[in-house]
């Protein structure tokens, strides 16, 4: 089968991260209640009752991305710097502003708490007003750090692993994904919610099927729907399940759609077929999405406060203007944390790029043609993703 030429980045999954942080913000933006009319209430409730599975969009797609784009010869040292001059300069400057609206407002800060967020250890801390303290959505970023230190350590033997046992691992997560609801009883129920919701090592599921995913697509072993019936699968799923499932199983049932819809769109870039989450409007939104994630729930609550409408609601259309409002500001913010912030500090932090070139025959893809490639088969550049950091190297195997 041949292909068409490929792109080189995976543009569609910088898209899609917004997407996912838009669904986040929605969530949010529908528990603090800012819209007082029920009837409009009721369309963002419809709209983002599973928004906050966002999160987990971004989980899977990091352990997809971090594989993909893993560079042969890399060190563990190297790679944690990169990810930490990634993620941590962001978060230091929400975590400063977030304690100057705590001093502001008089709200007492627990500094043990406090430390834990600058250092990224409040997800591991099941005490209320730990796991979610000063920014709270950094916690998320906690987990991604453990994602981070774990990753070079287990990356030789996901090299090594076999077909089978990768897809085993994409079967199985969200088989345990749903195994929690029991197996939460097991656990304080003061401690339940962030036992499923937060603890690292749980929320490492989702990272884990991302990188047995893209592991696969690298080999080119991957088997999946296009992007069309992804995307329609995706769909599907979202509306049956905020009506007519149980919440118990939302996170599984998407742990499946988010997949589908992350390796039909890094496919598609691959192969250079259409996709709607390229255009450049879509890039940018992506590319901010990180800063747009760290600063929407900041935003939305130290306004509200500061005007004296935190959990009053506004009335008639005001409400809806309100959140989009809120939007077009923290999207500003987070245009200029990204312009100000994040990309010098990747510049500045991250350690320079090596310029290796790997000798005739070596290399992931070398590999898998010495294992043996069927007539017609077609070795495909794979494309960079949109972290600045990533090098640009052969390795997708296409075996279709």
């Amino acid at each position: 089968m041949t292909g068409a030429a490929p792109a080189d980045r995976l543009p569609s999954l910088t898209g899609l991260r917004w997407i996912a942080a838009l669904l986040v913000f929605g969530f949010h933006a529908g528990t603090m209640r800012i819209i007082a009319e029920p009837d409009h209430q009721a369309v963002v409730n419809w709209l983002f009752t599973l928004g906050l599975s966002g999160v987990q969009f971004f989980f899977i797609l990091s352990g997809f991305v971090l594989v993909w784009s893993a560079r042969p010869g890399d060190s563990r040292r190297r790679f944690w710097r990169r990810r930490v001059a990634k993620i941590w300069p962001n978060h230091v400057v929400l975590w400063g502003l977030a304690l100057l609206a705590a001093f502001w407002f008089a709200d007492p800060v627990d500094l043990g708490a406090a430390l834990e967020n600058l250092f990224l250890l409040q997800a591991w801390d099941p005490r209320p007003g730990h796991f979610y303290s000063i920014n709270t959505v950094s916690w998320s970023l906690s987990c991604e750090f453990f994602f981070y230190l774990c990753l070079p350590l287990a990356l030789p033997l996901i090299r090594r692993a076999r077909p089978w046992a990768l897809w085993a691992v994409v079967v199985a997560v969200p088989l345990l994904i749903l195994a929690l609801w029991p197996a939460q009883a097991l656990v304080p129920e003061a401690s339940r919610w962030w036992f499923t919701q937060v603890f690292p090592p749980v929320r490492s599921l989702e990272f884990w099927m991302g990188v047995a995913a893209a592991e696969l697509m690298r080999r080119g072993r991957w088997r999946g729907p296009g992007l069309p019936l992804a995307s329609l699968v995706f769909v599907a799923t979202w509306v049956v399940a905020a009506q007519w499932i149980r919440a118990e199983l939302w996170a599984a049932l998407l742990s499946v759609a988010y997949i589908l819809v992350i390796t039909a769109a890094a496919d598609a870039d691959v192969r250079g077929r259409r996709s709607p989450w390229r255009s450049r409007p879509m890039l940018w939104l992506g590319e901010v999405s990180f800063a747009f994630y760290l600063v929407h729930v900041f935003v939305m609550v130290t306004v509200l406060r500061l005007t004296g409408d935190w959990g009053v609601g506004f009335r008639g259309w005001w409400g809806p203007a309100v959140v989009l409002g809120f939007l077009l500001v923290t999207l500003a913010l987070a245009g200029l944390l990204h312009r100000f912030v994040e990309t010098p500090a990747m510049r500045l932090l991250a350690p320079r790029r090596r310029n290796r070139v790997a000798p005739e025959g070596s290399g992931p893809a070398a590999g898998d043609r010495r294992r043996g490639t069927a007539v017609g088969e077609r070795a495909v550049p794979r494309p960079r993703t949109a972290d600045p950091e990533v090098d640009h190297r052969p390795a997708y195997v296409d075996t279709r």
